[in-house]
């Protein structure tokens, strides 16, 4: 009577194989219409009730000049179109959005490393980031008029006051969740140093890192808006915070609500575009989303 008993290695073979098939059936690309039914549909559905409920809204409220209907604003939006101003205004505050972030990521990043990996400068500057994160970039407004003037160096400058805390922070807080076997691994191996950060220390910190990232686009692009509402001069250029600013003096309630659409739709496309397939990135390279 033949033998029916497997051996270690056909075990561990079948065992190998197994995961092999469940990775490759989790790694297929679902069909159009899950992806539609899942991830199109809904937020189209939201887009159609709020429009549904707005004007259902407008005819019912005292004064209608207070809430115009969306044809009014969608009229608005064309004539920003026709005049040419529609995409000098979206520009102008995207262009010095992604800047002002981008320098905040070089300031930040080195910063978060440094307050995460030296005690005594964690002790020493870590409470005041944490404070700063939580202040109001708003408030630095007034005195970065007075020291800079009406240019655009005031409005990095609020955006660095805002988004370099949270980047910093973001990165402290994965750092402070990376597990020590980790590090005391990389020593092992001979990455110490800058080596250690770049190849342990760096790529194990990545969820928090992501997370502050997000979190100090969100910031800066706020602060940002602000900013353009409160300091406004011919140097400075066209901004959707001037947009808003300029329908509030008109009394336009028509360019105020397409100037916050605007804002909404800027904010939200940065973060489809940029900060989730980076996240999806970051989650799938760990095991923790499946490839769609």
């Amino acid at each position: 009577m033949a033998s029916t008993e497997t051996t270690p290695a056909q075990d561990a073979g079948s065992v190998e194989a197994g995961l092999d098939a469940l990775e490759t059936t989790a790694a297929g690309r679902p069909p159009f219409s899950q992806t539609f039914k899942n991830k199109i549909l809904p937020p189209v559905i939201a887009i159609a009730v709020v429009l549904v409920a707005w004007s259902l809204l407008h005819p019912v409220v005292d004064d209608p000049t207070k809430l115009p209907s969306p044809q009014d604003v969608w009229s608005e939006a064309e004539d920003q179109w026709l005049k040419g101003t529609l995409l000098e205004y979206i520009w102008g505050s995207v262009s010095r959005g992604l800047l002002g972030f981008l320098l905040a990521l070089v300031i930040g990043t080195p910063l978060g490393l440094l307050v995460a990996r030296v005690r005594f400068v964690r002790a020493a500057f870590g409470p005041i980031l944490s404070g700063l994160q939580s202040l109001p970039s708003v408030a630095w407004v007034a005195p970065a008029v007075i020291w800079l003037g009406l240019d655009n160096s005031v409005m990095f400058t609020v955006i660095l006051l805002g988004a370099v805390p949270s980047i910093a922070n973001g990165l402290v807080s994965g750092v402070d969740q990376v597990p020590p076997l980790f590090l005391r691994a990389g020593r092992t191996l001979g990455a110490t140093g800058l080596r250690g950060t770049w190849h342990i220390v760096m790529p194990a910190a990545l969820p928090g890192y992501v997370a502050g990232l997000k979190q100090g686009w969100a910031f800066s692009w706020r602060s940002l808006m602000a900013a353009e509402i409160i300091a406004q001069s011919p140097d400075m250029g066209m901004g959707l915070g001037q947009l808003l600013e300029v329908g509030r003096t008109n009394s336009s309630m028509a360019t105020v609500f397409l100037a916050i659409l605007l804002i909404l739709f800027v904010g939200i496309a940065i973060d489809l575009l940029i900060f989730s397939p980076l996240e999806r990135w970051v989650l799938r390279s760990r095991g923790l989303l499946v490839k769609s």
